[in-house]
């Protein structure tokens, strides 16, 4: 079976400042490979970006996982576009949450490549 490779976008996020906004959540029979993540600034000054992994999900043998960071307060000067991954991959399962946030509502643009293997 093919292992599509997807987009996820969001024209401006989050929201609301403060309140980290859902950009994906795996779904059900899926597991994702995270292959790029980039946070661009489309406000008229600097802004600070946060994108959280939220994961519950427990491996054999280990310890129930947690919200994590992959970046936290970022800064993300105007006009510019910041790369989250840097060449780096992260596997994501079923019911894994990606969230975004930002210092000012409304003023990063945010695109996530993955891989779907179902």
């Amino acid at each position: 079976m093919a292992n599509p490779f997807k987009l996820v976008t969001r024209d401006v996020a989050p929201a609301s400042s403060g309140s980290p906004e859902t950009l994906y959540t795996v779904q059900t029979g899926s597991t994702i490979v995270v292959l790029g993540l980039t946070l661009a600034n489309v406000h008229t000054t600097s802004v600070t970006g946060t994108v959280q992994i939220v994961s519950t999900t427990t491996q054999t043998s280990q310890t129930q996982n947690t919200t994590a960071h992959l970046v936290k307060d970022i800064p993300v000067p105007n006009g510019a576009t910041v790369e989250i991954m840097a060449g780096n991959k992260i596997i994501l399962n079923v019911g894994d949450i990606v969230k975004i946030d930002c210092s000012v509502a409304d003023k990063l643009s945010v695109t996530m490549s993955y891989m779907e293997i179902t």
